[in-house]
């Protein structure tokens, strides 16, 4: 069967979205930028993911949430959002995972996701591995990023570590030439930062953080950020087949 996509020409990304303040962000003008339709689902039940199918859009974007993973049981769309992923994984189809979404393809390939040993909330640098060095991945290298997440996961057998820092092992991978996935938060914009920093007064008030620390730190690093968004995300749309 042809898709709608297919015949019309257009190509169609399916963003499927847990919290209105975790959004696209930069990422959305990039994808519309190379031609991408978006198509916004709000995830709440296992029926508007069984809604999907697996396979048809051009790219699957799966974006952060307030949730971890492993809490099946208080958010049981998550199961259905694992098996989308291991279907559309299994079938080789462009895949993006942003933190919660990161997470989600790790378990959908089997891969244990868990609450780590510390929670990460501010602007971070992350290093490439060798392989990261030689992917998109790369213009992240010496440009502080927006980590918030205390949720980590073991790296899929079928997938190449691209990036770690000095918290957590798994900070970016990739499988194939197809799936992308990032923990940390590329896609923030100064907006999403300060509606993320006023939201979570009480948050930053548990791990001792100074919400104006991070708002100075946005006036510092934010602007390379989202120039090194858009160059990653650029690229890796560039090579994904047409």
């Amino acid at each position: 069967m042809t898709s709608n996509a297919a015949s019309t020409g257009t190509r169609t990304a399916l963003v499927l979205q847990h919290d209105p303040t975790i959004h696209l962000g930069n990422i959305g003008p990039t994808l519309e930028e190379h031609g991408y339709e978006l198509r916004v689902v709000e995830v709440r039940t296992p029926e508007d993911v069984a809604a999907v199918d697996p396979t048809d859009a051009d790219l699957v974007v799966v974006l952060g949430g307030e949730m971890g993973a492993y809490q099946t049981d208080e958010y049981p769309f998550l199961e259905a959002e694992k098996a989308l992923l291991r279907e559309r994984l299994d079938a080789e189809r462009p895949t993006l995972g942003v933190c919660l979404g990161a997470q989600l393809m790790a378990g959908a390939l089997g891969e244990r996701v868990y609450k780590g040993d510390t929670t990460q909330i501010g602007y971070r640098r992350v290093e490439t591995t060798e392989a990261g060095a030689s992917s998109p991945i790369r213009h992240f290298e010496g440009v502080p990023v927006v980590e918030w997440h205390g949720d980590t996961f073991e790296l899929p057998e079928r997938a190449t570590r691209l990036a770690s820092s000095s918290d957590y092992s798994n900070e970016a991978f990739a499988i194939g030439g197809f799936a992308l996935a990032v923990q940390f938060h590329p896609e923030v914009t100064d907006e999403m930062h300060e509606s993320w920093v006023s939201d979570g007064y009480n948050e930053l008030d548990e791990q001792a953080i100074d919400p104006d620390a991070l708002r100075r730190d946005r006036e510092l690093y934010s602007a390379r950020m989202q120039e090194a968004s858009r160059a990653a995300f650029s690229e890796w749309l560039e090579s994904l087949p047409r």
